[in-house]
C-alpha cells in the first residue's frame, strides 16, 4: 500500500495486514485540537477541510459540518474519488484551492517535509499556520460540534449533555465490527481472517437492528455523532461492501430497522447533499486493483433512500434545523 516514507512517496514500505492475514488500520498522526490552546484558535475562515466524498471517515466530518451549518466557517474541497498509484489526487474538476497542489501528499509535506505514514482523508488544515491540525475523523467531528459551536448557524448538538458517555461508548462499539469491520473483511488475506470479520460484522448488525426496534437512534431519542458514524458505513454497504468486500450474508435493505434507519438519517436536512454514490462506487471498485483487477464496477442495487420510512413512530428530540419537513 502506498505511503510517504521520510518525505518520499513509496509503494513498498506499508504493510496493511498482519501475519494472520488480518487488516490493521494505521493510527492517525496529526492530533491537535482547535480551541485547545493559542496555536489553533476558533476562527471563522481560518480552517479548511480536505475530504473525499467516497471515504466514510471523511463523510463523517462533511456530515457534521453540514448538520451544524458551518459551511461559511470551515471551507471544504474534494480530492478525486479514484485513488491509484499516486494516492489521493487533485484535478481540474476537484483542484486544491489553497496551493494548487497535484496530490494530497504534497499538502502533507507542507505540514511535515519528512512525514512518514499513509496519506489519508479527512484533513483539517490551518491556513494561518499552514499545517495539518488533525487527520482523525472522530476528533474532527467532535471539534466541529463543540469547538466551532459558537460559530454554527444551526442550533444542533451532536453530543448533547447527558448522552456523552452513551455516544462515546456507541462509537467505540460500532467501530471495530462495523465501521472497520467491512474493511477487515474486504482486505483480509486469509479465509479465516475474512470469516472472522464477517461473523463479527453481522453479529453487530443484527444487534443494532434489534436495538433500533425500540428506539429511533443509536443512543436513544436523540441524533448524535454515533448516528453519523453508523450512517457513513450503512449508506455504502449495499452498493460496495456487500459485493466488493464480500460482506454478502445480508444486505442492509433486508433489515427492517437498519434499512428504515438509514433512510431516516439520509432524509435529515443537509445529509443528502453529503452523499455522492457515483464517487463511492467508482472509488471502491476502481481504486482497489488487488481486489478487483479488471476494475469493473457493479451497477446495482437500485435503492431509493428518499422513500418513506417508519422511524417517526418513535418519540425523538430532533432539532428543527434537522427536520426533513423544515
Amino acid at each position: 500500500m502506498n505511503m510517504l516514507y521520510e518525505g518520499e512517496w513509496t509503494t513498498e514500505k506499508f504493510v496493511a495486514n498482519n501475519e494472520d492475514g488480518e487488516f490493521e488500520r494505521q493510527t492517525t498522526t496529526f492530533r491537535n485540537w482547535v480551541g485547545e490552546d493559542e496555536r489553533f484558535p476558533v476562527e471563522a475562515g481560518r480552517y479548511h477541510l480536505y475530504i473525499c466524498r467516497a471515504c466514510p471517515w471523511a463523510h463523517r466530518t462533511a456530515m457534521a459540518r453540514a448538520l451544524k451549518g458551518l459551511e461559511d466557517v470551515v471551507s471544504l474541497s474534494l480530492v478525486e474519488p479514484v485513488r491509484i498509484d499516486d494516492g489521493w489526487e487533485f484535478s481540474e474538476t476537484h483542484p486544491d484551492p489553497l496551493y494548487g497542489e497535484a496530490f494530497l501528499r504534497d499538502v502533507y509535506l507542507r505540514a511535515d517535509d519528512e512525514f512518514t505514514g499513509r496519506v489519508t482523508v479527512p484533513v483539517l488544515w490551518d491556513t494561518e499556520r499552514e499545517t495539518i491540525v488533525n487527520n482523525e475523523s472522530r476528533e474532527i467531528m467532535r471539534m466541529l460540534n463543540e469547538a466551532f459551536d459558537p460559530l454554527a448557524e444551526n442550533d444542533v448538538d451532536l453530543n448533547p449533555a447527558g448522552y456523552e458517555d452513551d455516544v462515546d461508548r456507541t462509537i467505540d462499539e460500532i467501530y471495530d465490527p462495523i465501521n472497520n469491520g467491512v474493511y477487515r473483511a474486504g482486505f483480509a488475506t486469509t479465509q479465516e481472517a475474512y470469516e472472522n470479520a464477517v461473523d463479527e460484522l453481522f453479529d453487530a448488525l443484527d444487534y443494532w437492528d434489534d436495538v433500533l426496534s425500540d428506539q429511533r437512534f443509536l443512543a436513544g431519542d436523540v441524533f448524535t455523532e454515533a448516528d453519523i458514524a453508523m450512517f457513513a458505513t450503512l449508506i455504502r454497504f449495499d452498493h460496495v461492501y456487500h459485493t466488493h468486500f464480500k460482506c454478502n450474508r445480508k444486505a442492509i435493505h433486508e433489515y427492517d430497522n437498519l434499512w428504515n434507519y438509514t433512510k431516516d438519517v439520509y432524509q435529515l436536512q443537509g445529509v443528502e447533499e453529503t452523499v455522492n454514490m457515483d464517487h463511492i462506487v467508482r472509488h471502491y471498485f476502481v481504486s482497489h486493483g488487488d481486489i478487483n483487477p479488471k476494475r469493473i464496477f457493479a451497477v446495482g442495487p437500485d435503492l431509493d433512500f428518499t422513500e418513506p420510512h417508519d422511524r417517526d413512530r418513535f418519540e425523538a428530540e430532533l432539532p428543527p434545523a434537522l427536520s426533513a419537513d423544515d
